[in-house]
């Protein structure tokens, strides 16, 4: 219990005041000199019968433990009527274990209007059991003012289930400087501030939490120096978040050491990021014990790796037997891998559960594997909904497929966003299959950006003939769907983005593309750039890639090259062509170079 008293010059709080931080004893030999100076002078007084005197004698030597000297003291007061006397007097008896003997005095100083009086005795009662006589006393020293009652009634409350009540009184003994009071306001405020409130409702709360938070770590509480810096963090504002995090961390806070790391690895310094990981590990957090194992993995240093990760699985992290499995896999070690990933997916860590499910499919136990998948996708694994689709797809169960599918899309799965938009087209919903090709689009699919571009394509008018001078038009939303597939290597986006800039007159960009799906192994790309080259007047490079893409099945490039070679007097390579085209096709392709060929036939036989 904590001595409590009345007296300013003794008592900030309603306990004797302790050094802070900020006042560091420079010169220890003056202090105990000034101590010992006023000892006498109060001696002097108490000599004189000067009860205050005695009071605040028996209050010295109480603080200094002297508890035989003090007594005498205190109760000479307290017979004179010196209600912070009795007050101390009961903190003596409590501390010599006369608990009882102690809340008579704390009574007697509670009932003659002492607020640290009342609220020991509340504390008293509580401690005993007693929680409507604990309101009561801990109400009457909230209500004169004391910070300790105020936080100690909202904390009975609080127990009791009365958030009103508690709520009120926290924030009493908040605003007088109560710093465990103000992390508890903040606590309680932010986890009130859910997503369901408006843009200024949020905004209003989440400067309320920030200012709480602020007002605790200012006063040394390093919880909330944690989550302030979490705050900041959050808003972007990383020097900020890094002083705060870096007080909390030498106060001791593992959380805050390791978050520290994390802002010092994402600003390019791994060293310092790894004395706070190892710092913050040696306490016993998993996540820092994880981040060391992932950098010595990195590294190619997969023992001490190994080692970090067992201390993170040994701190109740399962990322740590996550992380062993994924180690294990990476080294080819499947069996252990399946082993720590079951021990990971067990404890209900959905990615490991996934990753078993993976494991387990290559192995070719496609019915060990769905449970695991299933499982991961109820936890809330996107990956594992999309693999469920997979695994669906290929058993041709198209509407499960597509319900899994539709599952992965709606948290955001850019494959799966596909899969869903190229069902939706099948099926004739045209529209559907927009909104979700453009979802897979915007999330970097090229395919979807390819597949997008041709539903635009297909529904819009036909340009309007383009006269000579007349400036180019823009480009449509189409053209710049294909132009986006395109560069994120496309090869069919390639070729078409080379069609339309043919169209447009503009030879080098067509040719550029064209390029570059040929080189990519287009054959299409290859046959069209060989057109353009020819119309350039470049056969002869022409004829490369005609050749190129007549290798790959390209039967307008075979009829090509049979001409080519018709044209050249080459008349038995040219019949080789023509059977080539013939056997490729199309059709039409196919009818032309038969005609050919037998002209060349004949020819050969004349």
């Amino acid at each position: 219990m904590n001595v409590m008293g009345d007296m300013a010059n003794l008592f900030g709080t309603g306990r004797f005041a302790q050094p802070s931080g900020q006042e560091e004893a420079t010169d220890e030999a003056q202090e105990a000199a000034d101590e010992a100076a006023e000892e006498v002078r109060l001696r002097l007084a108490v000599d004189g019968g000067d009860v205050e005197a005695m009071s605040m004698l028996g209050a010295m030597l109480l603080r200094r433990g002297d508890f035989d000297g003090a007594e005498p003291q205190l109760r000479a007061a307290t017979a004179a009527g010196d209600r912070a006397a009795a007050n101390n007097l009961g903190v003596l008896l409590h501390q010599r274990g006369y608990a009882d003997e102690a809340a008579g005095w704390w009574r007697i100083a509670a009932v003659a209007g002492s607020a640290a009086a009342a609220h020991a005795l509340g504390r008293h009662f509580r401690e005993r059991g007693d929680e409507p006589a604990a309101e009561y006393w801990l109400c009457q020293s909230a209500e004169q003012g004391h910070v300790l009652g105020a936080y100690a009634l909202a904390d009975l409350l609080e127990h009791r289930g009365d958030d009103a009540g508690a709520g009120r009184w926290m924030r009493a003994a908040a605003e007088r400087g109560h710093r465990e009071a103000a992390y508890r306001l903040a606590r309680t405020l932010d986890r009130g501030a859910g997503p369901d409130r408006d843009g200024e409702d949020a905004a209003a709360a989440g400067e309320e939490v920030e200012q709480w938070y602020r007002q605790a770590a200012a006063r040394g509480h390093r919880r909330a120096a944690l989550h302030l810096g979490t705050i900041l963090e959050k808003r972007g504002e990383l020097k900020e978040a890094g002083r705060w995090y870096l007080t909390s961390a030498k106060e001791g806070e593992a959380r805050a050491a390791c978050a520290l790391g994390f802002l010092l690895r994402d600003a390019g310094d791994t060293e310092s990021a790894a004395v706070w990981w190892l710092r913050a590990a040696q306490d016993g957090d998993g996540n820092a014990a994880n981040a060391l194992g992932a950098l010595h993995a990195e590294r190619g240093e997969t023992q001490t790796a190994e080692r970090w990760y067992r201390a993170a699985m040994d701190a109740g992290d399962d990322n740590g037997a996550y992380n062993l499995g994924l180690l294990c896999a990476e080294q080819g070690r499947t069996a252990q891998a399946e082993q720590w990933y079951r021990r990971a997916a067990y404890a209900g860590h959905r990615e490991a559960s996934n990753a078993l499910a993976i494991l387990l499919l290559r192995g070719g136990d496609e019915t060990g594997a769905e449970p695991w998948f299933s499982k991961a996708a109820e936890a809330g694994s996107v990956d594992a909904a999309f693999n469920l689709g997979i695994l669906h797809a290929g058993r041709g169960a198209e509407r499960t497929a597509l319900r899994w599918y539709e599952r992965a899309a709606a948290a955001g799965h850019t494959e799966a966003a596909l899969q869903v938009g190229m069902a939706r087209l099948r099926a004739g919903d045209e529209r559907e299959a927009e909104r979700f090709l453009r979802c897979a689009a915007g999330g970097g699919s090229a395919e979807a950006a390819y597949r997008l571009a041709t539903v635009l394509d297909a529904r819009r008018p036909p340009p309007p003939a383009h006269e000579l001078g007349e400036p180019a038009q823009e480009k449509s939303e189409c053209e710049e769907w294909y132009e986006r597939a395109a560069s994120q290597g496309h090869r069919r986006a390639q070729v078409r983005v080379g069609m339309l800039a043919a169209a447009r007159g503009d030879v080098v960009e067509a040719a550029r593309w064209y390029r570059e799906a040929a080189e990519a192994g287009s054959r299409n790309g290859a046959f069209n750039l060989g057109l353009l080259l020819a119309r350039e007047g470049s056969e002869p490079e022409a004829v490369v890639w005609w050749r190129r893409a007549a290798d790959a099945g390209h039967g307008r490039a075979a009829l090509r090259l049979a001409l080519v070679c018709a044209r050249r007097g080459e008349l038995a390579e040219g019949q080789r062509w023509a059977d080539r085209a013939v056997s490729l096709g199309p059709a039409e392709v196919g009818e032309r170079a038969a005609r050919l060929r037998d002209a060349l036939r004949q020819e050969l036989s004349a």
